[in-house]
Formats: structure tokens, sequence, C-alpha cells
């Protein structure tokens, strides 16, 4: 299966990067393919709502940018695992704005190969991660149709520990 991680934590060795590490660990020890991409190093701007890409764009964007890579990828996948640290309730703002890019590569149909979606967040604390939960139900789950393969969550001293990291490389692994 070809797995891309959308990581939106800007810390380059954060909890939230070690997260994603262990997972992709375990899934390419099942023999996955991990693209991880580490959108706070992109240059990635928001949605202009122009509406370019329904219009005279052919579902492409209008903006060139490095979502371009997202996008190809986005269209290789048949997994999608968004990734990110909590900043008020929700995703990162920088993983938001590639999130809302996908207004001209999955809508009105989601990319073919895209069937699975699972989400890994890091927070200080356990009772933050409604925004981002209702983003991931709405965005992936219901409104693209993902199958949900699993939220994991790490805050306070979870974050880091080797208890944590051993599950998402359990859960990478264990992927079909």
């Amino acid at each position: 299966m070809r797995i891309l991680v959308l990581n939106g934590s800007p810390r380059t060795n954060g909890n939230t990067k070690q997260m994603v590490n262990a997972f992709s660990e375990g899934a390419v020890s099942s023999g996955h393919q991990v693209d991880v991409v580490d959108i706070c190093q992109k240059r990635i701007g928001g949605c202009r709502g122009c509406e370019y890409c329904h219009t005279k764009g052919g579902g492409a964007c209008i903006q060139k940018d490095d979502m371009q890579e997202v996008y190809k990828l986005l269209g290789e996948a048949d997994m999608l695992v968004i990734a990110s640290p909590i900043y008020y309730h929700g995703i990162s703002g920088q993983l938001k704005c590639a999130i809302d890019r996908f207004y001209s590569a999955a809508y009105p149909v989601k990319p073919a190969r895209l069937k699975k979606a699972a989400m890994i967040l890091s927070s200080g604390d356990a009772d933050m991660y409604d925004g981002a939960l209702f983003s991931f139900q709405g965005d992936f789950l219901d409104y693209l149709g993902l199958e949900n393969m699993g939220v994991f969550t790490a805050h306070g001293a979870e974050n880091g520990s080797p208890e944590k990291l051993g599950e998402l490389r359990v859960f990478g692994a264990s992927l079909k």
C-alpha cells in the first residue's frame, strides 16, 4: 500500500515527528511505501477561493507552489495520514492551508486510489482534540468517504514515550 503522511508540525524533531517516524517504521517493515511531507518546510499558500480549479483549471489549482508535490503524492496514495500538534484545539495552521487546497484535487471526486485515512495528534492536554477530530470526521471520513483506520493521540508525558511510539509502530506494521 502507498501511504501519504502530511506532517503539520513545524518542529523538525518534535513529538509529532517522532510519532510519524514510529508509524512509518512500522509500515515500511510490513512492505508499505510511506511518503512523508513535512508541510511546514514547504511553501504552500492558502486556498484563494477563486474557483479557477473548477472553471478554467480543469481541477488544477492556479497556484504553482509546493502543493504540486502533495497533489502528485495524493493521487498515488491508497491511505492518507494527517499528523499534527494541537494548536488552539485544532491542527496547525500550515496543515490547514494544505488541507484547504484539497478542494481542487478532491472535489467533487476524491482521488481514485485513496481509500483509507488515519490521524496522529500530539498535545499537552488530553482535552484538546475536539477541533481536529471534528475536521477528520467531517472532511475525510464523511465527505471523502475514507475508511477510518484510527486516531492516535499523545498528550503530556505520553509524548515521546516508548509505549506510545511502540503503539504507532505496531499500527503501521498491522496495516493491510
